[in-house]
Protein backbone atom coordinates (compact mmCIF):
# COMPACT_ATOMS: atom_id res chain seq x y z
CA UNK A 1 0.00 0.00 0.00
CA UNK A 2 1.12 3.40 -0.61
CA UNK A 3 0.99 6.66 1.16
CA UNK A 4 2.11 10.28 0.41
CA UNK A 5 5.19 10.43 2.35
CA UNK A 6 6.90 7.19 1.52
CA UNK A 7 9.89 7.96 -0.85
CA UNK A 8 10.07 7.78 -4.12
CA UNK A 9 14.09 7.25 -4.80
CA UNK A 10 15.83 7.85 -8.48
CA UNK A 11 17.68 4.34 -7.92
CA UNK A 12 16.59 1.17 -5.81
CA UNK A 13 16.86 1.30 -1.70
CA UNK A 14 15.33 -1.09 0.52
CA UNK A 15 11.71 -0.43 1.16
CA UNK A 16 12.48 0.13 5.02
CA UNK A 17 14.20 3.22 3.62
CA UNK A 18 11.65 4.69 1.63
CA UNK A 19 8.61 3.86 4.25
CA UNK A 20 10.50 5.63 6.94
CA UNK A 21 9.03 9.18 6.95
CA UNK A 22 8.52 11.07 10.15
CA UNK A 23 4.73 11.75 11.49
CA UNK A 24 3.18 14.50 12.88
CA UNK A 25 -0.17 12.42 13.41
CA UNK A 26 -0.08 9.79 16.40
CA UNK A 27 -2.49 6.57 17.10
CA UNK A 28 -3.56 6.26 21.07
CA UNK A 29 -2.25 2.41 20.47
CA UNK A 30 0.34 1.54 22.83
CA UNK A 31 3.78 0.08 21.49
CA UNK A 32 4.27 -3.27 22.71
CA UNK A 33 7.15 -3.38 25.58
CA UNK A 34 8.73 -6.48 23.47
CA UNK A 35 8.73 -3.88 19.96
CA UNK A 36 10.58 -1.27 21.90
CA UNK A 37 13.22 -3.50 23.50
CA UNK A 38 14.06 -4.06 20.05
CA UNK A 39 14.54 -1.43 18.86
CA UNK A 40 16.82 -0.15 21.35
CA UNK A 41 18.49 -3.44 20.16
CA UNK A 42 18.97 -1.82 17.07
CA UNK A 43 20.34 1.11 18.12
CA UNK A 44 22.30 -1.09 20.54
CA UNK A 45 24.35 -2.49 17.22
CA UNK A 46 24.72 0.65 15.63
CA UNK A 47 28.47 1.37 14.51
CA UNK A 48 30.74 4.14 16.80
CA UNK A 49 33.92 4.94 17.05
CA UNK A 50 36.66 2.85 19.15
CA UNK A 51 33.36 1.02 19.78
CA UNK A 52 32.30 3.38 22.15
CA UNK A 53 28.48 3.59 21.99
CA UNK A 54 28.63 6.89 23.40
CA UNK A 55 24.08 7.01 23.47
CA UNK A 56 22.31 7.03 25.99
CA UNK A 57 18.40 7.24 25.73
CA UNK A 58 15.53 8.07 28.75
CA UNK A 59 12.20 6.50 27.28
CA UNK A 60 8.79 7.32 28.88
CA UNK A 61 5.75 5.77 27.99
CA UNK A 62 2.17 6.88 27.78
CA UNK A 63 0.83 4.41 30.81
CA UNK A 64 3.54 6.51 33.11
CA UNK A 65 1.78 9.63 32.44
CA UNK A 66 3.97 11.55 35.07
CA UNK A 67 7.53 10.71 33.39
CA UNK A 68 5.48 11.16 30.14
CA UNK A 69 4.51 14.56 31.07
CA UNK A 70 8.24 14.98 32.22
CA UNK A 71 9.62 14.45 29.18
CA UNK A 72 7.18 16.35 27.25
CA UNK A 73 7.54 19.45 29.13
CA UNK A 74 11.90 19.28 28.15
CA UNK A 75 10.36 19.69 24.19
CA UNK A 76 10.27 23.16 23.07
CA UNK A 77 6.76 24.70 22.61
CA UNK A 78 6.04 23.72 18.99
CA UNK A 79 6.70 20.34 19.20
CA UNK A 80 5.10 19.46 22.19
CA UNK A 81 1.75 20.75 20.73
CA UNK A 82 1.26 17.06 19.03
CA UNK A 83 4.19 15.12 20.42
CA UNK A 84 1.91 14.91 23.65
CA UNK A 85 -0.21 12.41 21.72
CA UNK A 86 2.55 10.04 20.52
CA UNK A 87 2.89 7.42 22.64
CA UNK A 88 6.39 7.06 23.49
CA UNK A 89 9.03 9.71 23.83
CA UNK A 90 12.62 9.30 24.17
CA UNK A 91 15.16 11.27 24.94
CA UNK A 92 18.63 10.88 23.25
CA UNK A 93 21.71 11.87 24.99
CA UNK A 94 25.79 11.33 23.89
CA UNK A 95 28.52 10.78 26.92
CA UNK A 96 31.35 13.91 25.51
CA UNK A 97 34.21 11.97 26.22
CA UNK A 98 35.94 8.58 25.41
CA UNK A 99 35.61 6.42 28.42
CA UNK A 100 39.24 4.81 28.29
CA UNK A 101 41.11 7.71 27.53
CA UNK A 102 39.09 10.96 29.58
CA UNK A 103 39.71 12.89 25.74
CA UNK A 104 37.00 15.06 24.33
CA UNK A 105 34.86 12.52 21.48
CA UNK A 106 34.34 15.03 18.22
CA UNK A 107 32.11 11.66 16.82
CA UNK A 108 29.73 11.57 19.45
CA UNK A 109 26.89 13.14 18.02
CA UNK A 110 27.82 11.66 14.58
CA UNK A 111 27.52 8.00 16.17
CA UNK A 112 24.02 8.86 18.24
CA UNK A 113 22.92 8.98 14.76
CA UNK A 114 23.72 6.02 13.30
CA UNK A 115 22.16 4.59 16.42
CA UNK A 116 19.04 6.66 15.72
CA UNK A 117 19.18 5.80 12.29
CA UNK A 118 18.78 1.92 13.50
CA UNK A 119 15.68 2.61 15.88
CA UNK A 120 13.83 4.29 12.30
CA UNK A 121 14.33 1.48 10.46
CA UNK A 122 13.96 -1.22 12.79
CA UNK A 123 10.51 0.71 13.48
CA UNK A 124 9.00 1.10 10.42
CA UNK A 125 10.11 -2.95 9.84
CA UNK A 126 7.84 -3.07 12.97
CA UNK A 127 4.72 -0.53 11.14
CA UNK A 128 5.98 2.03 13.78
CA UNK A 129 7.21 5.53 12.88
CA UNK A 130 9.52 7.89 14.52
CA UNK A 131 10.11 11.49 14.75
CA UNK A 132 13.39 12.78 15.07
CA UNK A 133 13.39 16.21 17.44
CA UNK A 134 16.41 18.90 17.02
CA UNK A 135 14.11 21.00 19.08
CA UNK A 136 14.55 20.23 23.23
CA UNK A 137 15.18 22.22 25.67
CA UNK A 138 18.59 20.54 27.07
CA UNK A 139 19.10 22.55 30.79
CA UNK A 140 15.20 21.53 31.44
CA UNK A 141 15.76 18.19 30.47
CA UNK A 142 19.14 18.20 32.84
CA UNK A 143 17.49 18.97 35.62
CA UNK A 144 14.57 16.94 35.45
CA UNK A 145 16.54 13.57 34.59
CA UNK A 146 19.18 14.52 36.79
CA UNK A 147 21.71 14.13 33.72
CA UNK A 148 25.29 13.72 35.09
CA UNK A 149 27.73 16.10 33.48
CA UNK A 150 29.53 14.81 30.63
CA UNK A 151 26.00 13.77 29.43
CA UNK A 152 24.31 16.31 27.02
CA UNK A 153 21.10 16.12 26.42
CA UNK A 154 20.98 16.28 22.38
CA UNK A 155 17.56 15.33 20.77
CA UNK A 156 14.15 13.77 21.30
CA UNK A 157 12.00 11.48 19.57
CA UNK A 158 8.54 10.19 19.31
CA UNK A 159 7.48 6.86 18.36
CA UNK A 160 4.18 4.87 17.57
CA UNK A 161 1.47 4.00 14.87
CA UNK A 162 0.67 6.93 12.24
CA UNK A 163 -2.59 8.02 12.30
CA UNK A 164 -5.14 10.28 10.52
CA UNK A 165 -3.45 13.79 9.35
CA UNK A 166 -7.10 14.98 9.96
CA UNK A 167 -6.70 15.23 13.79
CA UNK A 168 -4.02 17.78 13.29
CA UNK A 169 -3.99 21.48 13.23
CA UNK A 170 -3.72 23.28 9.47
CA UNK A 171 -0.47 23.86 9.28
CA UNK A 172 1.04 20.83 10.95
CA UNK A 173 -1.43 18.61 8.33
CA UNK A 174 0.35 20.29 5.48
CA UNK A 175 3.32 18.92 6.58
CA UNK A 176 2.04 15.76 7.28
CA UNK A 177 0.54 15.45 3.74
CA UNK A 178 2.89 17.18 1.96
CA UNK A 179 5.34 14.80 -0.41
CA UNK A 180 9.07 14.42 0.76
CA UNK A 181 11.73 15.96 -1.08
CA UNK A 182 15.60 14.81 -1.28
CA UNK A 183 18.35 17.21 -3.39
CA UNK A 184 19.54 15.11 -5.76
CA UNK A 185 22.85 12.52 -6.11
CA UNK A 186 24.19 15.23 -8.63
CA UNK A 187 24.32 17.60 -5.22
CA UNK A 188 25.28 15.67 -2.91
CA UNK A 189 27.95 13.45 -4.71
CA UNK A 190 31.04 15.38 -5.78
CA UNK A 191 34.56 13.88 -7.24
CA UNK A 192 38.19 15.52 -7.30
CA UNK A 193 37.46 18.25 -5.78
CA UNK A 194 34.26 19.73 -4.16
CA UNK A 195 31.43 21.20 -6.39
CA UNK A 196 32.39 18.56 -9.26
CA UNK A 197 29.89 15.90 -9.70
CA UNK A 198 30.32 12.26 -9.70
CA UNK A 199 27.30 11.70 -11.81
Amino acid sequence: MSHPKYGKPDHPVHSLITQRWSPYAYSNKMVAQEDLLSLFEAARWAPSSYNEQPWVFLIATKDQPAEHEKLLACLVESNQAWAKNAPVLVLACIRNTFSRKGTPNPVAAHDLGLAAGNICLEATSRGLQVHQMAGIVPDRARVAFNIPDGVQPFTAMSIGYAADPATLPDQVRLQETTPRTRKPLSEILHTGKFGQQWV
